[in-house]
């Protein structure tokens, strides 16, 4: 429970109403009771506002006098939200110490305040900063750094070599480190190409569940600061994320590919190898990416759902398109040989 005085100051926001105001928990706008705290950011829920039971509301500056309750006054209430969100946060921080079924070598480093779960493998040379959180289950490997408040959810696998800064979020069942997809055809057949470099992750990243980040194979695989990824994304090896790029759900990168600052992936986007993206660009839901992109902007590929019968005339006139355009270039050619 916070006071709306209180939750002001720790948003930063100035505030119009009953600071004593009790608020106990986040709702939708039309479903908010009054120990609740909600939000509006877009104009088109201005009906809502006008009959919401809320506590309190985040609202713009304009939208103040709307406002039949008490309010919070934000030029970004979507990014107060968010905030607010971490204020009423109630996932169990586990307490700082190492369970007892816990494996760590005796030449890792342990900073102060780290939490380390049940059954949790820490192997040599392995440097964990202060207040670290090590979830049941997890294996780190050799020599892997991880930095101040990072907190690594179990059963998560982090293989030798790996450095993660700060402030991250590594969810469960993600694997980072493992080998590149990397061989070479031989007379016997595949020959292995061992990956030699490493995964190095920044601050501030947010990695989801069930993830896949492998490591290079002689330069590293690099996730810059801020970088925010889905749950079951594959990055391939020597691939190397920009700043605050943000990668949804099912997308897989290959290997090799490098990818802006500031750019958007929706789910299910397939990027080929070897590629460069400029900073912010965005492709939509499903885009193959088959080649290199210098410009800013949004970009899709593939085709919309149709009715079945539908979809399947217009698949196989998509096969008829070249011979479709081979014929309209050749009649071009004979009108204006006609008219010439």
């Amino acid at each position: 429970m916070i006071t709306l005085g209180e939750l002001a100051d720790r948003l930063g926001l100035a505030f119009s109403g009953d600071a004593a105001r009790e608020l106990r928990s986040i709702a939708p706008l039309g479903a908010a009771k009054g120990d609740q705290v909600a939000f509006i950011s877009n104009k088109k829920y201005l009906s809502q506002l006008a009959e919401t039971r809320a506590g309190a509301v985040i609202v713009k500056p304009e939208w103040q006098d709307d406002c039949p309750v008490d309010c919070l006054l934000s030029e970004h209430p979507y990014v107060s939200f968010a905030r607010t969100t971490q204020v009423f946060d109630d996932r169990p921080v586990p307490d700082s110490g190492v369970h007892a079924t816990a494996l760590i070598a005796d030449e890792a480093q342990l900073g102060e305040g780290v939490s380390i779960g049940p059954g949790a493998c820490i192997e040599p040379g392995v440097v964990l900063g202060e207040g670290v959180i090590i979830g049941a289950g997890v294996y780190i490997g050799h020599d892997t750094q991880i930095g101040d408040r990072t907190r690594v959810y179990p059963n998560a696998v982090i293989y030798h070599g790996v450095s993660i800064g700060s402030d991250c979020t590594i969810h469960s069942q993600t694997v980072i480190g493992a080998d590149g997809f990397g061989f070479a055809p031989g007379p016997q057949g595949w020959e292995k190409i061992c990956q030699l470099g490493a995964v190095l992750i920044g601050d501030r990243v947010d990695i989801g569940a069930s993830c896949t980040i492998d490591r290079g194979a002689l330069v590293d695989t690099v996730i810059a600061d801020g970088v925010i990824i889905d749950d079951q994304v594959h990055v391939a090896h020597n691939c190397r994320i920009g700043k605050n790029t943000a990668i949804a759900g099912c997308t897989g990168i290959a290997g090799s590919t490098t990818i802006g600052e500031n750019c958007t992936l929706a789910g299910a986007v397939g990027v080929s190898g070897h590629l460069e993206i400029c900073d912010n660009v965005h492709f939509t839901g499903q885009t193959r990416v088959t080649k290199s992109i210098t410009e800013p902007g949004s970009y899709s590929s593939g085709t919309p759902m149709a009715e079945t019968r539908e979809w399947g005339r217009n698949a196989v006139r998509f096969t008829q398109l070249d011979a479709l355009h081979k014929r309209i270039a050749a009649l071009e050619k004979a009108l204006n040989n006609k008219n010439g």
